[in-house]
């Protein structure tokens, strides 16, 4: 029987090899100093690569890792050895469009950290316990922005996609009342 594609980790580090936002989604890594001397082996492998115009794939511990750098971001995607490379790239490619999305095209750490809320809900809106949900880029994008939207915010400050989403929102709510 065919299993679905799935992902073991997504991993945005800086250029010196540290967080800035990462997510794991097997038990291969049980402690956090696993998962840290994991990230540091990766990036520590793939640090002298140039992966600037496109994703590289690289095969370490038994796992595919596919990979891709910005200014001084590096994106990881891993999956399982015997997972397909090209599913794990689109994978990559979603969360790196819709990262350039959301920051408007200004990727770069200051920016990500700036604005990890909508790196970490990005994140949640591609895989979901190693399971993909979504690789288009403005999907997820839309998704995130429409997550983080002040609901506050009066209605003239909203975009039109925004107040929709609001009055949605106020709508499923009084009906669940």
């Amino acid at each position: 029987m065919e299993k679905c594609p799935s992902v073991k980790s997504i991993l945005l580090l800086d250029s010196e090899g540290k967080r800035v936002a990462v997510k794991y989604y097997s038990d291969d890594w049980p402690t956090n100093a696993a998962k840290e001397a994991f990230e540091k082996d990766v990036f520590t492998k793939t640090q002298k690569t140039n992966a600037r115009t496109e994703a590289e794939i690289a095969m370490f511990e038994n796992n595919v890792v596919v990979y891709k750098f910005v200014q001084d971001l590096h994106f990881f995607v891993t999956g399982g050895e015997d997972e397909n490379e090209l599913i794990l790239a689109t994978v990559l490619q979603g969360f790196f469009d819709a990262v350039g999305l959301l920051l408007r095209g200004n990727v770069d750490k200051r920016e990500a950290l700036e604005n990890l809320d909508l790196i970490l809900l990005c994140l949640d809106e591609i895989v979901d316990g190693g399971i993909i949900l979504e690789t288009d880029a403005t999907v997820i994008a839309g998704k995130v922005a429409s997550h983080s939207i002040d609901a506050g915010a009066p209605l003239s400050e909203q975009t039109i996609s925004q107040a929709l989403a609001t009055a949605r929102e106020h709508l499923t709510r009084s009906l669940l009342k």
